[in-house]
């Protein structure tokens, strides 16, 4: 079993009610729900948009694989009304779930990398996850979920 962190956002229709959904699925699909952060409101990051985020961390102990894993998010997101995901470009969203971390796993893949490449550069990821992981270590940097806040806000 491994302990997976997702990163949840949505910015179209009713946010909390979305996150809340994806939540749900996330324990029928994929596995035990731990831990789960407070929202966090945010702007939209790398677009433009008149609509606000709303943001979350979200811990689950799963035994499916990484790829496995992708699969299962993808279709919840379909489940719930996403139409498209692009690497390239953001959009507004129903929702979205991105696997941040996969216990201390360092994974690179053409469709997924664990950890998440930008987690670092995005308070609305690191800020809920040192809410429910501030001890959490990311694999690559060697820091703490708290040091990478840290430093983020040195910026």
């Amino acid at each position: 079993m491994a302990n997976v962190y997702f990163g949840l956002g949505a910015n179209l229709g009713d946010k909390e009610q979305n996150l809340t959904k994806a939540v749900l699925e996330l324990s029928l699909r994929v596995g035990e729900v731990l831990k789960i952060s407070s929202f966090y409101r945010s702007q939209p990051w790398g677009f433009e948009s008149e609509n606000e985020f709303l943001n979350m961390v979200v811990l689950v102990k799963t035994d499916l694989l990484p790829l496995e894993l992708l699969l299962k998010t993808q279709e919840i997101e379909l489940q719930l009304g996403r139409t498209s995901k692009t690497t390239s470009n953001y959009s507004d969203r129903i929702i979205d779930i991105d696997i941040l971390f996969y216990d201390d796993l360092i994974f690179t893949h053409p469709k997924l990398k664990i950890p998440h490449p930008l987690l670092v550069e995005r308070d609305f990821v690191l800020i809920p996850l040192s809410e429910i992981a501030p001890n959490l270590v990311h694999p690559v940097l060697e820091k703490s979920i708290s040091e990478l806040v840290a430093l983020q806000s040195m910026l």
